[in-house]
């Protein structure tokens, strides 16, 4: 049986324009899905617009428009933006729409008859930006609301209470029971700490205005916002053949998003009769983009607004392009946390990454296969593979496995990290190789076993990335002579299989499909998109993977092997000269001034990202001081994108360094070593475990 996959994102309130924030969700989604049907699974994709609450009837009335008039202009933003995301959904749910409403009456109805809705009174304090009520302790001085920092208002009204008491326990074994209920972990530690504090019944309706779904029976209510919104997943394919689909495997929400979710929203449907099987999988939480330390939605009013060129994704998809875009978000954040969102950020991946290793690959390769093998993929017969290739092929099968499964787990930013690597591969495997030289000689076997595996590798590459940059990866496919992807269901596409590109192939040979951008074209895009804070990049790159270069002569590529070097990660040092000179490699100190530099075994405790500081790391690290774990600011961002992996390792940290001010009250108090060359970075450790704060000799 063709295994499902069903994932929703939250249906956005249509209060204002679509932000980038919005996009980050839905790309997540699109890309989830893509990746899915590419396993050969039925994926079904749900989005759309959260159209009621007191919320948009007071923006309807400061646009001197009426309610439906004024969400279905809005709406329509949504619908439209997707297109140009390269975003797909299976369904564009409104919750004014006619299937909506009746479906969240019967549901209504369901709870009432289980003897879960009853009429009384609520009085509280009500945030009008959350559609929600605060308690006292929730908000911050000034009686303003913790997320919209907005001032709520008293409020008493009669209503209809869900007795959402009655689902404390059931919900607590919920999260006990299926841990993966509630992820990632910080989350659902928040989330049962805050059932476990006590739950009080749930104001389901309002009376003081009418634009909602009425109450059935009870034409003086209408049903509260978060009761109506949280069933359109429901609504969507309730009574349909796409009921099959049901529970969803992934909802996606945001973090302010969380507790309407994972509390109200599954002792919703325990109270409508559903079972845990017939429960939602997984209720997946991100965290925020970030600009400046600040959620990018964040604006000082309700009202529909233009969002900057910094913020809105259209106009960054229309400069940028949509692939480039889609890729920075899913390669930048570690989902789930928070992320520094910037425009110089999307460029500086996209060229260093998209532009100077993938697409550069394909454009090295091309001309040898025109100009030695009649534009066709040459032929590789087992017994021309020497350890080489078997090696390149061992290491590339065990990075297309690892990103399977970190697709898997949703750490997407991970299997993009991964698929860039099988990329740089390549490259490596190019270099070492030196087809500009095998060109010259008579003997074409060589030759074509090097560029048919560089050429098998794109493919594999162009295959891994096609869910993030479905538009991009058809280039790359169709430069190599191949269709594009269509997946079809029950059949694994992922490219765990070597020789999907066929010998004789004919390959089409094109502009880059990658662009790497030069400064004045940077400078360009950064002034059309309003970023007038940040500079284009003035220098090249290290002179590692260039191209495109003659097939007769020594490529710009080709440099030296990089010889490693034992240096302290010092963030804020200039970067060091490209050549040592003899002098300086020849100076010699004194053991006394040796034993002046304090070096102690550390252990990493916490690691975290700075925001606006891409390269620096902020770590916790034990050193066995009775004072207490020391903070060290260290340059190793970009050589860990995934900080948590840090945590538990041992470091070695000069422990006498006297204290660096970075400003903004972060201070150092050390330094880590590593070693470095220009393509990674390693930092020292050993082979067993040593005491934190043992002397390191």
């Amino acid at each position: 049986m063709t295994q499902r996959f069903y994932v929703t994102t939250p249906i956005y309130y249509v209060n204002g324009s679509p932000h980038i924030g919005h996009a980050y969700t839905s790309v997540v989604a699109d890309a989830l899905t893509r990746y899915h049907r590419l396993r050969g699974q039925r994926a079904r994709f749900l989005t759309g617009t959260d159209e009621h609450g007191q919320k948009i009837e007071r923006e309807a009335v400061k646009a001197g428009m009426a309610p439906q008039a004024f969400v279905d202009d809005v709406s329509q933003r949504f619908r439209g933006l997707w297109p140009k995301l390269g975003v797909q959904p299976d369904d564009f749910i409104r919750t004014t729409e006619a299937r909506h409403v009746a479906g969240v009456q019967k549901w209504w109805r369901k709870v009432r008859d289980a003897g879960d809705l009853y009429k009384g009174s609520y009085k509280g304090l009500y945030c009008v930006a959350c559609e929600g009520y605060k308690t006292e302790k929730e908000l911050l001085p000034g009686n303003l609301c913790p997320i919209h920092e907005r001032p709520v208002e008293e409020r008493a009204e009669e209503t209809w209470l869900f007795r959402l008491s009655k689902y404390q326990d059931r919900l607590l074994k919920l999260y006990e029971e299926h841990p993966e209920f509630v992820l990632p972990e910080t989350r659902r530690n928040e989330i049962v700490s805050f059932v476990q504090g006590g739950l009080e019944d749930l104001s389901v309706s309002r009376s003081n205005f009418t634009w909602g779904i009425p109450v059935p029976d009870d034409p003086g209510h209408v049903i509260y916002v978060w009761f109506d919104a949280l069933f359109n997943y429901l609504t969507a394919v309730d009574e349909t053949p796409e009921r099959a689909f049901w529970p969803p495997q992934i909802q996606l929400v945001a973090k302010d998003i969380v507790r309407f979710h994972t509390v109200y929203w599954p002792a919703f449907l325990m109270s409508a009769g559903f079972e845990r099987a017939q429960l939602p999988t997984t209720i997946w939480t991100h965290g925020y983009l970030l600009s400046g330390g600040r959620k990018t939605s964040k604006t000082p009013g309700l009202t529909a607004v233009k969002t900057s060129g910094t913020t809105d994704p259209v106009r960054i998809a229309d400069v940028l392009g949509a692939d480039v875009l889609r890729f920075y978000l899913l390669r930048e954040v570690s989902f789930g946390q928070d992320g520094e969102f910037s425009i110089p950020g999307i460029i500086g991946r996209a060229r260093a990454e998209l532009g100077e290793t993938v697409g550069n690959l394909l454009h090295r390769a091309l001309p040898f296969v025109g100009k030695y093998f009649d534009g066709r993929v040459p032929e590789v017969k087992d017994e021309s593979l020497t350890e080489t290739e078997r090696t390149l092929r061992a290491r590339v099968a065990t990075l297309v496995t690892e990103a399977g499964a970190a697709w898997d787990t949703l750490t997407m930013h991970r299997a993009l990290e991964l698929t860039i690597e099988v990329a740089r591969t390549a490259n490596r495997y190019f270099d070492e190789t030196a087809p500009w030289k095998l060109a010259k000689s008579d003997d074409r076997t060589r030759l074509g076993v090097v560029i048919a595996h560089v050429l098998e590798i794109v493919r594999v590459v162009a295959v891994m990335l096609s869910p993030v940059t479905p538009t991009k990866s058809e280039e790359l496919l169709h430069q190599l002579g191949l269709g594009a992807l269509t997946p079809t269901e029950d059949t694994d596409l992922w490219p765990t299989q070597w020789g999907g590109l066929l010998v004789n192939t004919v390959v089409r040979p094109g502009p880059p499909v990658f662009p790497k951008y030069d400064p004045p074209t940077e400078a360009a895009m950064l002034l059309s998109l309003d970023v007038r804070d940040a500079e284009p990049a003035t220098e090249k790159s290290p002179p590692k993977n260039k191209g495109p270069m003659s097939t007769d002569e020594k490529p710009a590529t080709e440099s030296p092997a990089a010889v490693p070097t034992t240096a302290a990660v010092a963030p804020a040092a200039p970067a060091a000269p490209a050549a040592v000179t003899a002098e300086e490699a020849s100076a010699i100190i004194a053991y006394d001034d040796f034993a002046k530099v304090d070096l102690r075994v550390g252990k990493v405790l916490t690691a975290e990202k700075i925001p606006r500081k891409d390269k620096l790391l902020k770590l916790s690290v034990d050193l066995g001081e009775a004072s207490g774990p020391r903070t060290i600011i260290a340059g190793i961002a970009l050589a860990f994108p995934v900080v948590e992996e840090l945590v538990g390792q041992q470091v070695v940290v000069v422990a006498n360094l006297a204290p660096r001010d970075f400003g903004k009250g972060l201070v150092s108090h050390g330094m880590l070593l590593a070693a470095s060359s220009p393509e990674s970075l390693s930092l020292a450790t050993f082979a067993k475990p040593y005491a934190a704060g043992t002397r390191v000799k």
